[in-house]
């Protein structure tokens, strides 16, 4: 399960069974720009200490299918209750156009102090779909989580490459292009079905870093590509200094964004390397490369001076 997904069902999972009922209306606001969730109350949650006889329930929402863009919003927890009243409004502030391409996922959830917070219910709505003139309270059962829902959450779209690695004078002496150290090559080819963020689509560029060097001379990217879910890049990349032995210590990290003129946001990425958890002996975070991502990897180490190619889905990071 990708970090994405367990920062949507983030906690305890399948401790207790979804039950009960969930009582909110939807609403826009046209003057403010303001998406609005009018949290009411549940009613028959799950127990989950059944020791003591009690949940301490919270409600949490994020906007899909990219809620690292807009961000969880959430309720204050309800101590000791199965019928916790809350009466709280959750509020985004986007583009009513925007907000028809996205679902709204609706949780409750068990606070647990030491943060092994347990799953209580959920239900999605497409809000593309929804009766914007109903602005009512109305009840909703809350569901379990089905593996297709969790599986489909994070869906950022596929990256064509292909990768190859030079290894220092294999060319031989009389190539003119001999390398006196290692290279690897990075041609990005194109990107399937990336989020749309926009009705008019999505203005993409890659960003390359070999880590961890995180330094200007690592950064480099593609130009941007407007308007389209399907960008093609046909962009190479070169990064020399290396020596074989760098090559289980180190990891190409890809991701794309999408450019806007404030801020650029976070679409998907790939991280090429071992997946060892270790580099240069040191323990981080980001050596945690996929099994796919993995064999890739591993099998551009086992052959020198040839093009792999590869179809790799994208991921949070």
């Amino acid at each position: 399960v990708s970090g994405s997904v367990l920062s949507v069902y983030s906690g305890d999972f399948g401790s207790v069974d979804a039950q009960g009922t969930v009582e909110f209306a939807l609403g826009y606001d046209e003057k403010n720009r303001e998406f609005q969730v009018h949290v009411s109350q549940c009613k028959d949650l799950a127990v989950v200490d059944e020791k003591k006889g009690r949940s301490d329930p919270y409600v949490k929402t994020y906007l899909l299918p990219d809620k690292a863009r807009m961000g969880k919003r959430k309720t204050s927890v309800k101590k000791r209750t199965v019928n916790p009243i809350y009466n709280e409004v959750l509020r985004y502030k986007i583009e009513k156009m925007v907000l028809l391409i996205q679902k709204l996922n609706l949780s409750v959830w068990h606070n647990d102090p030491l943060g092994r917070n347990s799953f209580l219910g959920e239900i999605e709505i497409d809000l593309a779909s929804w009766d914007w003139s109903n602005r009512k309270l109305n009840w909703y059962p809350l569901k379990p989580r089905s593996l297709s829902a969790v599986n489909g959450v994070d869906h950022r779209g596929v990256m064509n490459l292909s990768i190859k690695y030079v290894p220092p004078g294999s060319l031989g002496k009389m190539c003119p292009k001999n390398p006196p150290s290692g290279e690897v090559h990075i041609w990005v080819k194109d990107v399937k079905d990336l989020l749309q963020l926009r009705p008019s689509g999505v203005d993409s560029f890659v960003k390359c870093y070999v880590l961890p060097d995180t330094s200007k001379k690592s950064y480099q990217k593609t130009r941007v590509i407007k308007r389209d879910t399907n960008p093609v890049f046909n962009h190479t990349i070169v990064y020399d200094g290396f020596h074989t032995e760098d090559l289980k210590d180190a990891c190409v990290e890809l991701t794309v964004w999408d450019h806007e003129k404030l801020t650029n946001h976070f679409l998907g990425g790939i991280r090429l390397g071992l997946g060892t958890g270790l580099s240069y002996g040191i323990s981080v975070d980001w050596m945690d490369s996929t099994q796919e991502e993995v064999a890739f990897w591993q099998e551009m180490m086992s052959a020198a001076n040839e093009w792999i190619e590869g179809l790799l889905p994208l991921r949070s990071l």
